[in-house]
């Protein structure tokens, strides 16, 4: 049996990433990381420049994932109800800890700010909530067990090695304008983490190039026939069904999106730093930066866009 004249089969089963999802979790990831070493610093005694400096882009780097969130709705006046579901829902959750983490990050400028005693407490507590949005973010996307791509432990740990490791790049940065005296620590942090991250992204590519769908033709109708083919999706046009889980882009493009975060996000990076360390110029840890954040993007599209959906079994074929 073959296909209808005139229909085409879908390039690929794979999701469309919404680009408002990923600045979402890349700024935010960025943020959190960044005040995570903002506090590392506080604790082993910083100057004032970088903890305040440190504090306000891990503010602002939130508040713009959080803007760039509204951009994924239908209806961003009624996003205040997404968090009705705190009880079931990750997503509830995690709408409720980043605003949280910001009130905080943002007590703790003012602490920074007055000279108050008090600011090493709240960036504890602010510590805390980062560490909350981290599993909220995470368990969203490895609580999907028909999404195999996303159903490991490795999504937990990506996303927060990720952000650690670009957390400290950028306040390696911050550190060249504020605080001299931690560039060597946040230079070798920066290294070990983002090593330490692109070996875990490695391990996580390598398990889900090695997967195989649980869900067949088959399985979806109940029929064992082997010689199952599928002749229309049941519609003439497009649906939200196949604007949202098809980003319709051939294999060859997806492998080159993949190498190419690899390089940007783990391998440049670790050079740049690297060369850095052995008496270049301290500017090649801007062009680190720069190099990472674009990587960033190009990461979270992909992670995105390599999850392959069940239900995009009944859409292969458009007539």
């Amino acid at each position: 049996m073959q296909a209808t004249l005139g229909s085409r089969v879908r390039g690929n089963d794979f999701m469309n990433p919404a680009f408002s999802v990923v600045f979402l979790t890349t700024l935010c990831g960025l943020g959190q990381g960044l005040f995570v070493m903002t506090l590392l610093g506080h604790i082993i005694g910083a100057q004032p420049r970088y903890l305040l400096l440190g504090s306000t882009l891990a503010f602002l780097l939130a508040a713009f994932g959080l803007i760039a969130s509204f951009f994924h709705l239908g209806r961003p006046e009624r996003a205040w109800r997404s968090i009705m579901q705190f009880r079931t829902s990750w997503l509830s959750r995690e709408v409720i800890a980043l605003p949280v983490f910001m009130g905080l990050v943002v007590l703790y400028w003012l602490a920074l700010r007055s000279g108050s005693d008090s600011a090493l407490v709240i960036g504890i507590v602010a510590f805390a909530a980062c560490v909350a949005l981290w599993i909220c973010t995470g368990m969203i996307y490895t609580c999907l067990a028909f999404i195999q791509e996303w159903a490991s432990p490795y999504t937990m740990a990506n996303f927060i090695l990720i952000s650690l490791a670009s957390g400290s790049t950028l306040a390696l940065c911050v550190a060249l304008f504020s605080d001299w005296g931690l560039v060597h620590l946040l230079a070798y942090l920066s290294v070990l983490l983002t090593i330490s991250a692109g070996l875990v992204r490695g391990a996580s590519l390598l398990r889900n190039a090695q997967l195989k769908p649980k869900s067949t033709l088959q399985s979806a109708i109940g029929i064992a026939n082997a010689k199952i083919t599928q002749r229309s999706m049941g519609a003439t046009g497009g649906s939200f069904n196949t604007r949202e889980f098809f980003h319709g882009q051939t294999m060859a493009f997806l492998r080159s999106i993949k190498w190419l975060f690899i390089a940007l996000t783990f391998v440049v990076p670790v050079l740049l730093l690297v060369i850095a360390l052995n008496g270049a110029p301290s500017f090649l840890v801007l062009f680190a930066m720069l190099a990472q954040a674009v990587g960033l993007v190009f990461e979270r599209w992909f992670f995105f866009a390599q999850a392959r959906h069940p239900q995009n079994l009944y859409y292969q074929v458009v007539s």
